[in-house]
């Protein structure tokens, strides 16, 4: 037992030695990547636990102390997160311990969490459902008495380029005036024939997969709710990607994308008409990301609510 004690009586704390040749005050010190299970309710009252991978940082504002106390930070993220719902109250109070177990070194702490959260989305048509998993970003930080929380997330859907489609028709206008002679009646039978075959669809438009991604500053009393953010955006897009798809759902969707036209331009607007009306959202930032299957670069539109000093008045 003497021999125990004394053994850690001795342990070296090389981190109280100052450096005066390196003396100098740091932004941020913490850790990044620190692995712990969160609490998450989407919205719909169901608490789930996630795998979270967790940033922890405080700044260093003595220019003569060589570090901060790392396993402080830790253990206050593992105790916190692990056992109680993330909200904006817990994350305050996360960031309050940060500042108190750093009082002689920091005036400012951050804290970012990025996990996934699954949700059960519906088939359009035959009756069955799918899980989406839908990523979640939560940043937070504190600065004296200023408490700011971000939130964000992406909407994975489906764009039809109304260009395309528009040069489509064209060539289908075309091989039609090439099948079918002017000069004689049309027959109704004849055409609808003529429809349901490759000549009657000669050129179809491109689509591609593509990402709307997400920040948004809630107002100060409002909850997390990231399923209503998704129905916001899933709605004002229109095609969303599917989970459980049968040929009817695939065919609902291929009606969806044809009657649903858009660059990458009409649904950055789309979504910011979205969630300009949602009073819980102080602000938000969009970025709408077209992988084209037409060439090797992407279309991109940003947008926001147009709050002065904030997302849009930063640079993309």
């Amino acid at each position: 037992m003497y021999a125990q004690e004394n053994t850690a009586r001795l342990l070296p704390d090389v981190a109280v030695h100052a450096q005066p040749h390196l003396a100098g005050a740091l932004d941020w010190v913490g850790m990044d990547g620190i692995e712990v299970p969160v609490r998450f309710d989407a919205g719909d009252g169901d608490v789930q636990r996630a795998s979270a991978r967790v940033g922890a940082f405080v700044n260093l504002n003595r220019p003569d102390k060589r570090g901060i106390h790392m396993s402080r930070l830790y253990l206050q993220v593992e105790q916190a997160l692990s056992a109680q719902t993330l909200s904006a109250e817990s994350l305050h109070t996360l960031l309050r311990g940060f500042l108190d177990s750093h009082k002689d070194l920091s005036d400012r702490a951050c804290l970012s969490i990025r996990f996934e959260h699954l949700v059960r989305r519906p088939a359009l048509r035959s009756g069955n459902s799918g899980w989406r998993a839908y990523p979640v970003c939560i940043e937070a930080s504190l600065v004296g008495e200023e408490f700011l929380l971000e939130f964000g997330t992406e909407v994975v859907y489906s764009s039809t380029c109304p260009a395309s489609a528009a040069l489509s028709r064209q060539l289908i206008q075309d091989q039609f005036a090439k099948d079918f002679d002017a000069g004689k009646p049309i027959d109704h039978a004849a055409v609808l024939a003529w429809l349901g075959t490759e000549r009657g669809i000669v050129a179809t438009p491109h689509a591609q997969r593509s990402v709307a991604r997400l920040r948004v500053r809630m107002t100060k009393d409002a909850k997390f709710d990231l399923i209503a953010l998704i129905d916001e955006v899933e709605h004002a897009l229109g095609t969303p990607v599917q989970t459980a798809v049968k040929r009817e759902d695939e065919q609902a969707f291929a009606l969806a994308n044809g009657s649903n036209l858009m660059f990458c331009e009409d649904a950055a607007r789309r979504i910011q008409k979205a969630l300009d009306v949602d009073a819980r959202l102080s602000d938000f930032h969009i970025r709408v990301e077209h992988q084209e299957s037409l060439h090797p670069h992407d279309a991109v539109a940003y947008a926001s609510k147009g709050v002065p000093g904030g997302y849009g008045d930063k640079r993309c």
